[in-house]
This record gives structure tokens, C-alpha cells and sequence, in this order.
């Protein structure tokens, strides 16, 4: 398991709300951001603003984003929904795929074969790059079909770290259980620790009522 890619906590069992909401750190959510930056930059590039297309795209690449982080966030009480959005995320992503491909074939332009020496120096590339920028891949300067082909490396590396995102999260929900179980494990301990405690005898025991000063 990359470290990255799973949750905060050593064991989730010995918390009722483990840390969660650390999706920043996440690869996948790394990469689903670069795919989002970088498709709003081909898309006000290359397709109308006005275009239903465009919209369809750009909001394609911000559900990646935003069904990544939502999931993190919601992880603390809900591990179905983590896992559902996470895999949201993905269905958002293999979308946006399809765009970039059916631009290609309908303009004419070259698919990368995931072996040639351009998908495989992008992929180098995505290893290597850990930039801030907005910008990591030179799709403002880059022509349609590198832009496209740049993107599609793209979205393969998120789709396959968030595949891994996705069998994490279920080893994690199958080892520890989600919020209910934890909930009922917690208060079992609770209950348990009280009935430990030595009976106090009667006579010392506080008045159930305080009583009046004369």
C-alpha cells in the first residue's frame, strides 16, 4: 500500500472519528487535479466556451477533483460514501477519457500507443513532476494532438492510482469496519471499563437528594 494513498490513522479501530480529510496528500487526488487544470486550459484553448462540449468537459474533470476530496472529507462517519464518491471520481474521469479520444478520431489526429516514446515520457514526466504549477505539461503552448494525447497519459495515471485508492479503502473497511461498527465497539469498551470499577458500599454512597441547610 502506498502510504500516500491511505488514511491518517495507524488504527482506525481505536478511534470513534479517526482523522480524516487528508485527500491532499493523496496521489490520485494529485493527479485528478492536474487533469482538471490542465483540461480547462485545452478546453479554453481548442473548444467554444459557449459549447455544450466544453462545459461537459471541464465539469467532468472537476467531479474527479471534487468527488475525491467530498469522499475524504465525509470518511470520518462514512466509509460507503467515501467509497462510492471515490468511485464517482473514476466513472468522471473514464468520461473525460472518452471526450479526449473521440476528439482525436474526429479530428484526424494520432492516438499515443500507452508504449510509445511520447506516452512513455509523459509518464516519466508525471513521476518525476511534483511543480505547483497549473500549467506542469505545456498545454498552453502545446499543439491539439499533443494537448489531447498529454491528457489522455493523464487520466490514465489518475483512473489507475484511484483504482488503487479504491482497493485501500475496501482492505481498510473489511480490517476495521466503518463508523457504526466503531460506534458500537467504542461504547461496548465504555460499558465494559464501568462494570470494572469496584461496587461503592452503601453507606457511602451521596444522598440521592441534597438536603437543606436549617
Amino acid at each position: 500500500m502506498n502510504p500516500s494513498d491511505k488514511s491518517d490513522w495507524s488504527d482506525p479501530s481505536d478511534h470513534l472519528l479517526p482523522k480524516h480529510g487528508g485527500y491532499r496528500k493523496l496521489r490520485g487526488f494529485q493527479a485528478a487535479l492536474a487533469v482538471y487544470d490542465a483540461t480547462v486550459i485545452l478546453c479554453d484553448r481548442f473548444i467554444d466556451k459557449r459549447s455544450r462540449t466544453h462545459d461537459q468537459m471541464v465539469q467532468a474533470a472537476r467531479s474527479g477533483v471534487q468527488n475525491i476530496s467530498e469522499g475524504s472529507v465525509a470518511s470520518g462517519t462514512s466509509k460507503k460514501t467515501e467509497l462510492k464518491l471515490t468511485n464517482v471520481a473514476g466513472a468522471s474521469l473514464e468520461e473525460l477519457l472518452r471526450d479526449y479520444e473521440d476528439s482525436l478520431r474526429q479530428r484526424g489526429h494520432r492516438l499515443w500507443d500507452k508504449n510509445s516514446p511520447e506516452a512513455l515520457a509523459i509518464r516519466k514526466r508525471y513521476r518525476s513532476d511534483r511543480s505547483d504549477s497549473s500549467d506542469c505539461y505545456d498545454i498552453r503552448t502545446a499543439d491539439p494532438e499533443i494537448a489531447a494525447n498529454t491528457l489522455i497519459c493523464l487520466i490514465h495515471q489518475a483512473t489507475y492510482l484511484l483504482r488503487h485508492q479504491l482497493r485501500c479503502l475496501e482492505q481498510e473497511f473489511l480490517e476495521h469496519g466503518g463508523f457504526t461498527e466503531r460506534l458500537y465497539a467504542t461504547r461496548t469498551r465504555a460499558r465494559g471499563q464501568q462494570g470494572d470499577q469496584p461496587a461503592v458500599p452503601s453507606n457511602q454512597r451521596p444522598s440521592a437528594l441534597p438536603v437543606a441547610n436549617q
